[in-house]
């Protein structure tokens, strides 16, 4: 890893925040954005014995990056049985969801604040046999030391949007020693690439695999639970408005509203995209005279309910099987989009907005082949739901989107030859 000037005064100031470090967890427990047993995991703390043979560390930011690495994790323990993994995240929410879905041999931490301290009893602790990052989840100190290590640095799932690209224009160098850390990179993209080499990462290190979203898993959901609904539900229209933001689940309800006009008892079911909005979204509502009911609150859809609001953890899987018409949100407000291949893998046809720029590539081959429809408001939303509604409709949209979604597993094949070549052959490591 080279020095820039940036660099260089990061890893100054890292190297002395201990106090600010601590006042910002403080913080943070007060506000309830962390987990107060495991608060010694951002500190470096273990909070686990590190397993014997080799170890695969994986760092991811959000839940949907964290999630889309479970399968590669599932074939990488397939394929050396030895090895162990370790996932990092650095959010609350990350680790209730992971606390069910972590494939065997699989431990989840949090993140080490990146301060020197707790990063090196991090890395002293764990001595990670491979290192992999996903996407754009930079912490300079981290990867400074676990580059200075000599252990093998691997980017996967690697998006630069050109917003992003903006972002870094002030610390450009900085970035630049970064990417320089990686001996290899998988990019989602060309864009992604060619922005890589303009910040001079060699072009031998730098592959165009796809997304790993594509290769994963269909979204998981209690079979039981799911019947039990489908049975309440009685074979009543439904549609699904998908991680939603504020602003739009007032051009969705009014999408609804056109289309409810012909489709007699047409449920639709909202999922914020963050849970924590559900109450406030269904007393919004409820004050515009709509019949509501609150997933967590444990209301449930009766035959007079017109808004179902999913606001509860971990069961994405379970709304997109009940519906046949998914729209999928951050796209109708200025967000990027979200995930298209989790419909697309359970036979929801997707509808999205314009602003889809996080999975661009992706969504232009769904258009292309017939398997996402974009609308621009709620007039467009409402239309294109009557037209799509129908079952012989949805079912063509549908399939056309999980031929596209179930082509990805080569992105995860890929992914997968790329780290185990650098994986440490049984009794070298551990």
């Amino acid at each position: 890893m080279g020095y820039s000037p940036a660099l260089a005064a990061y890893l100054l100031f890292s190297a002395h925040a201990g106090g600010y470090a601590r006042r910002l967890l403080d913080r943070r427990l007060s506000e309830g954005k962390e987990d107060a047993p495991r608060i010694g995991e951002r500190m470096g703390a273990p909070g686990a014995d590190r397993p014997e043979g080799p170890l695969v560390w994986f760092h991811a930011a959000s839940v949907g990056e964290t999630l889309s690495l479970l399968e590669l994790i599932r074939r990488m323990g397939e394929a050396r049985p030895e090895a162990h993994f370790l996932v990092t995240t650095g959010t609350v929410t990350s680790a209730t969801i992971l606390a069910t879905r972590l494939p065997p041999r699989t431990l989840h931490q949090y993140v080490p604040l990146d301060i020197r301290a707790a990063v090196v009893r991090f890395l002293d602790h764990w001595k990670p046999d491979l290192a992999v990052w996903t996407e754009s989840e930079f912490w300079p100190r981290l990867m400074h030391e676990t580059h200075r290590r000599g252990v093998p640095m691997v980017l996967v799932n690697a998006r630069m949007s050109r917003n992003s690209q903006k972002r870094w224009r002030w610390a450009r160098g900085l970035l630049r020693s970064l990417l320089g850390s990686f001996d290899h990179v998988l990019a989602q993209d060309r864009v992604t690439a060619g922005y890589l080499r303009r910040l001079r990462v060699p072009a031998s290190r730098i592959e165009v695999a796809g997304t790993l979203k594509e290769g994963s898993a269909a979204l998981p959901c209690n079979e039981a639970e799911r019947a039990a609904l489908a049975a309440q539900l009685d074979r009543r229209p439904v549609w699904l408005a998908a991680s939603t933001h504020p602003g739009e689940e007032e051009i969705v309800v009014t999408a609804h509203s056109e289309a409810a006009r012909s489709a007699r008892r047409l449920l639709l079911i909202i999922a914020p995209r963050h849970p924590e909005r559900g109450p406030a979204i269904a007393r919004t509502l409820r004050k515009a005279g709509w019949e509501v009911a609150l997933r967590s609150a444990d209301e449930e859809p009766e035959e007079e309910t017109q808004i179902y609001i999913a606001d509860t953890l971990g069961e994405m899987g379970l709304w997109y099987r009940l519906a046949p018409v998914s729209f999928v949100g951050g796209s109708l407000v200025e967000i990027g989009g979200h995930n298209p291949f989790e419909p697309g893998a359970l036979g929801s046809a997707i509808l999205h907005g314009p602003h889809v720029a996080n999975f661009a590539d992706v969504y232009a081959r769904l258009a292309a082949a017939g398997g996402a429809l974009e609308v621009q408001d709620a007039e467009g939303l409402g239309a294109r739901l009557v037209e799509v509604l129908p079952p012989d409709k949805a079912a063509a949209l549908a399939h056309a989107a999980w031929e596209v979604c179930s082509a990805g597993a080569e992105v995860t094949e890929r992914t997968l030859d790329v780290l185990l070549a650098r994986l440490p052959k049984p009794g070298a490591a551990g």
